[in-house]
């Protein structure tokens, strides 16, 4: 990853400045770097084994550059390249760099950081653009919803009957501090409405103050839309920490799924 991530700063016209950054379980590296026309931007390199270097993750940046960039608060896309290297293929991505550092270094997060409200406007606007605008991607499947929900709650799976366009991993690890800026969109698509909200929900329940200004801000939380989002992404975190991601949040979880329920 890094003998590549040096081949395709050079490739892409850069060269890297910054310290490197490790993406989840190492699946991506990523710096700063500096464009003789463009100054600094942030190279993000993808690898996946090539077998598996194609669909929703590996195109969603892309996809939703088209969609959003100019549209919505997201650093700016400005080239790709892509090659692969025996077993595996890489995808280097060069954004618009952004000096706001991120809300929380984690998607958990255990105290408030108390945003502006401009902050919360922002997001809430930028948000409502998403959800309408159409795609052939698609986040939340019922066919997971039917078989995860009762495996992991032990209720009946809800219906979606509302669907809408979600950034489809909203944290506050992928909000910068200050405009902000919704970083990481290669898991968008079609969702159950509130499905952003929910999951900035569920990663707040340790920041009760936090939850309780995500709950105020978005109103569909206390729709029946907005329970099904909720039970959803309830399930979808039990299944992660399940496999080892964020068990510290697991209680916090299950009392909001009683809740639901």
């Amino acid at each position: 990853m890094r003998r590549a991530l040096k081949q395709y700063a050079k490739a892409l016209g850069t060269a890297v400045t910054g310290p490197e950054v490790w993406g989840w379980h190492g699946r991506t590296l990523s710096s700063s770097v500096q464009h003789p026309d463009r100054g600094s931007c942030w190279l993000r390199l993808l690898s996946a084994p090539a077998d598996k270097a194609n669909g929703k993750l590996w195109e969603g940046n892309r996809e939703a550059a088209a969609l959003f960039d100019g549209h919505v608060h997201k650093p700016l896309l400005y080239d790709t390249a892509e090659a692969k290297s025996g077993s595996y293929a890489f995808l280097a991505e060069l954004h618009q760099y952004t000096a706001e550092s991120v809300t929380s270094a984690s998607p958990v997060i255990h105290t408030d950081p108390e945003p502006p409200r401009a902050w919360w406007d922002s997001l809430r606007r930028d948000l409502e653009y998403v959800s309408g605008v159409s795609t052939d991607r698609v986040a939340v499947r019922q066919e997971w919803v039917d078989r995860s929900v009762p495996r992991f709650l032990g209720m009946p799976a809800p219906r979606i009957t509302d669907w809408t366009t979600a950034h489809g991993d909203l944290h506050t690890a992928n909000l910068t501090n200050g405009t902000p800026y919704l970083l990481d969109w290669e898991g968008f698509g079609k969702a159950p409405a509130g499905y952003d909200a929910a999951m900035l929900l569920a990663y707040s329940l340790l920041a009760p103050g936090l939850a309780q200004r995500v709950r105020e801000t978005f109103p569909v939380l206390k729709t029946e839309a907005g329970r099904v989002a909720q039970i959803i992404v309830v399930t979808e975190l039990l299944q992660s920490a399940s496999r080892g991601d964020h068990p510290e949040l697991v209680p916090a979880l299950r009392d909001l799924a009683a809740e639901l329920a």
